[in-house]
C-alpha cells in the first residue's frame, strides 16, 4: 500500500467514524431507578433485547427537555408489536404512556414527544406474541416536567381540544401505506409547573386516554401520564383502508372529552 493510499484509507475511516459513533452514542445505561421500577412495570416477565425487533431514536442531548422526540421503528416486520410501554427512569411518574397498536400500524413506525426531568434512560418495552422486548436510549435533559408552559393558562385552556392532521404523502391507491401526524392542543400540565404570575403550582391536568381510528378500524390507543409533552404530537405510518378520515377521541383528567373527524386529505 502506498503512502497516498494509506492516507486516503485513514481519512475515509476518520470520516466514517462519527456516523458509527452517532449510531451508538446513547445506549441504555445501568440504572438503580430501573431496578426499583422493573417489577412494577413488567412484574416477573422476562425482557428480551429488542435490538433485533426495533430501534429507538432519541437525542443524546435534548434541545428542549419539555419536548423530547422519541421514535420507535420496527426492523423485524415478521414479529407483530401489539403494544408498547414508554418508561423514563428518572421522571417523577416514570411510565410516560402505554400504547396498543392495531394491525394497520405494522410494521411499527411511531414517534411521540415526552418530558425528561433529569438525565435518564428512556425505555420502550414492546409486547409481542413471543413476549416482551426492551430497547431505549440515554437522554441528557433536565427540568422537562417543571418547565413553564409555553402559553398563558387562559389561552391554553381556550384552545384545548383543537386538533390538526397532517398527511406527508398522497397514496396512489387506497391500500397504500401512509404517514401522518396528529397534534392535539392541550397544556398537559404535569403538576410540577408554577403559574408565572402567582408562583403557585398549577394542578396536574393532562390527556389520560386517547384513541385514533380510520373508519371502524382502530389504529392505536394510549393511556398517558404527565410525561407526555404539552400539545401532544404523534407521527406514525399506517396501511390506508380507504376510509376518508381519521377519528380521534381523547379524554383528560378533568373529564373533558375531545372528539374530531380529521379528513385524510387535510394539509398543514
Amino acid at each position: 500500500m502506498t503512502r497516498l493510499t494509506a492516507c486516503a484509507a485513514a481519512l475515509t475511516a476518520l470520516l466514517a467514524a462519527p456516523a458509527v459513533a452517532e449510531e451508538v452514542r446513547n445506549p441504555l445505561t445501568d440504572s438503580a431507578a430501573w431496578e426499583d421500577l422493573r417489577y412494577d412495570v413488567v412484574g416477573d416477565a422476562a425482557l428480551a433485547d429488542g435490538a433485533d425487533l426495533f430501534t429507538v431514536d432519541a437525542p443524546y442531548r435534548a434541545h428542549d427537555a419539555a419536548t423530547v422526540p422519541i421514535a420507535i421503528t420496527q426492523t423485524d416486520p415478521d414479529t407483530p408489536i401489539n403494544a408498547a410501554t414508554v418508561v423514563i427512569d428518572e421522571n417523577p411518574a416514570p411510565v410516560a404512556a402505554n400504547f396498543e397498536f392495531g394491525a394497520a400500524m405494522a410494521p411499527l413506525d411511531f414517534e411521540l414527544r415526552v418530558r425528561v426531568n433529569q438525565y435518564s434512560n428512556v425505555r420502550v418495552i414492546a409486547e409481542t406474541p413471543e413476549g416482551l422486548a426492551m430497547g431505549g436510549r440515554f437522554v441528557k435533559a433536565s427540568g422537562g416536567c417543571s418547565a413553564p408552559a409555553s402559553r398563558d393558562p387562559e389561552v391554553a385552556l381556550a384552545s384545548m381540544g383543537q386538533m390538526k392532521l397532517r398527511q406527508f404523502d398522497t397514496p396512489a391507491m387506497s391500500t397504500a401505506r401512509r404517514e401522518a401526524q396528529i397534534m392535539i392542543r392541550h397544556p398537559n400540565y404535569s403538576g410540577l409547573q408554577r403559574d408565572q404570575i402567582t408562583q403557585l403550582f398549577i394542578p396536574a391536568h393532562f390527556i389520560d386516554e386517547m384513541e385514533v381510528w380510520q373508519g371502524d378500524e382502530k389504529l392505536f390507543s394510549m393511556t398517558g401520564g404527565i410525561s407526555i409533552s404539552e400539545n401532544p404530537v404523534f407521527r406514525f405510518s399506517y396501511a390506508d383502508n380507504g376510509s376518508t378520515d381519521l377519528r380521534v377521541r381523547a379524554t383528560d383528567t378533568e373529564g373533558n372529552v375531545f372528539e374530531r373527524k380529521l379528513p385524510k386529505d387535510a394539509q398543514g
